[in-house]
């Protein structure tokens, strides 16, 4: 069991997302039951709930809390969805995704990263999130087509696997941009293809790696 002090707690994170201006009640209630400490490495343990990204493995950071609340709010999902997530991390924003979705499949590029976040899912018992090793880029076709994607790394574009894989009317949340200040969009796929929707945020994001990315 990890010891955080008392006075930090998931309700902190909640007044945080409150202020950057979410109000889905279900995905506040997410962030409350879901302890972010179980999701962060141990030396970081200290600033669990503080709404800032955290370092991980691999020169790679999680979503601030705040972040990941306003992109997962943009899906408008109603906890009938099927979510493709690009970006495991250590799964964090997974169990965020779980608690407000029918399920979820999260795909990671990095394989130790893969197994860290299905620890942690399981250990908060989080049984409706699968984590996969793939290229995030490409999605994960055998598991489509997706209600809602949500990719958390930059490229200038959506891949195109991810459109295709997101059924008709479905959303998509991306920053898009080239790693570093990126406008966090939100997509509809429409008859006509994917149609952007909203800027939901400026925000910093690392780069999409893949063969719809930046290479590895």
């Amino acid at each position: 069991m990890v010891d955080v002090t008392a006075a930090a707690c998931p309700e902190d994170l909640v007044q945080a997302v409150r202020a950057v201006g979410v109000r889905d009640e279900r995905l506040l209630q997410a962030v409350r039951s879901t302890p972010r400490a179980g999701f962060v490495p141990t030396e970081h343990i200290a600033h669990a709930y503080e709404d800032v990204p955290i370092p991980i493995a691999h020169g790679q950071v999680t979503t601030q809390p705040s972040l990941s609340a306003t992109m997962i709010e943009g899906l408008g999902l109603t906890g009938r969805e099927h979510v493709l997530e690009v970006g495991s991390g250590l799964g964090y924003q997974t169990a965020l995704l779980a608690r407000v979705a029918a399920d979820v499949v999260s795909v990671e590029l990095w394989p130790d990263l893969v197994r860290a976040a299905r620890r942690n899912l399981a250990r908060q018992g989080v049984r409706n999130a699968e984590v996969l090793v793939g290229d995030g880029g490409q999605g994960l076709p055998e598991h489509a087509p997706y209600d809602a994607v949500i990719v958390s790394a930059a490229f200038p574009t959506v891949p195109a696997p991810l459109v295709e894989q997101l059924r008709l009317g479905g959303r998509l949340v991306q920053p898009i941009g080239t790693g570093g200040r990126e406008e966090v969009v939100l997509f509809e796929r429409t008859v006509i293809g994917l149609e952007p929707r909203q800027v939901l945020m400026l925000a910093r994001f690392v780069r999409l790696h893949g063969r719809h990315g930046y290479p590895s």
